[in-house]
C-alpha cells in the first residue's frame, strides 16, 4: 500500500508562513479542487484541501503563490495534532513533496 496524493486546483487561501514551537518552519495554504461531473449531469461540487510544505527550497517557492493561482501538488496525506487554547486539535492535510504553478491568476 502507498500513501500518494496528486491534486490540481486553485489556491483559495494564500500561503502563510509559520514557525512551529519545535522551531520548524512551514508554509500552509488551501487548495480548491473541483470534483468530476456526476453521471446524473448535476453540477460538480468542490473540495477544499489544506496543504503544508516543510522543505526549505519548496517552501520559498510556494510562499510566492497567490490566491487564484492554478497549481499542482504531490505528496502524502498526513494527520497532525497540535495544542490550542481549547486543547488538542487534529487535522488532516497534504504534506507537499513537489509542487508547481500551472497558471497565474492570483491577485495581491
Amino acid at each position: 500500500m502507498t500513501n500518494e496524493v496528486k491534486l490540481a486546483g486553485t489556491i483559495s487561501r494564500g500561503p502563510e508562513e509559520r514557525v512551529m514551537p519545535s522551531g520548524d518552519a512551514l508554509v500552509s495554504f488551501r487548495l480548491l479542487v473541483a470534483r468530476e461531473v456526476e453521471r446524473s449531469g448535476r453540477r460538480p461540487g468542490s473540495d477544499w484541501v489544506d496543504c503544508a510544505v516543510w522543505s526549505g527550497r519548496l517552501r520559498r517557492s510556494v510562499a510566492r503563490w497567490q490566491v487564484g493561482d492554478e497549481v499542482e501538488v504531490s505528496g502524502a496525506l498526513r494527520r497532525r495534532v497540535y495544542r490550542s487554547g481549547g486543547g488538542p486539535v487534529a487535522l488532516v492535510e497534504i504534506e507537499v513533496a513537489s509542487a508547481r504553478r500551472l497558471r497565474g491568476g492570483g491577485h495581491a
